[in-house]
């Protein structure tokens, strides 16, 4: 049980959260060309905000991310950013919109977070196999 601790100015931390949120009325639009997109628009904005995707898996109708939050950011902050941005992103690259705009609805109102503590290799196993938990066929690289 290594753990590897990060540092800010005045702190050590380990933080890391397991977050799953859904697209509105959960539909199952995560497939394809919107899933490669998405991997590298988390993964970006992820990184503007001094976070870190440890792994995660987009399933036809949500998405499970491990997140390691340094702890100067609320988590809802985080998450927030995270679905905002993207929205903008993939209705910029899928929807035919070229200026900046807001209100743009791909993500669902909410999220489900719990935090990973030392069991970081049970929870990263969970959000590998959620393909076969929730029943869907095996979906090509849906895991970042």
């Amino acid at each position: 049980m290594a753990t590897t601790y990060q540092s800010l100015g005045h702190s050590k931390w380990e933080c890391k959260y397991h977050v799953v949120f859904v697209p509105k009325y959960r539909r199952k639009v995560l497939y394809g060309k919107i899933v490669e997109f998405l991997k590298r628009t988390f993964h970006e904005l992820a990184r503007q905000k001094g976070c870190e995707i440890v792994g995660g898996n987009l399933v036809k109708d949500h998405v499970h991310m491990i997140l390691s939050i340094p702890p100067k950011y609320a988590v809802s902050e985080i998450v927030g950013y995270l679905k905002g941005k993207s929205a903008i992103a993939i209705a910029r690259q899928f929807g035919g919109r070229k200026i900046n705009f807001n209100g743009e609805c791909f993500w669902a109102r909410g999220y489900a977070v719990s935090t990973v503590g030392f069991e970081l290799e049970k929870v990263r196993d969970y959000v590998k196999n959620q393909e076969q938990l929730d029943g869907f066929e095996s979906q090509e690289n849906g895991a970042f």
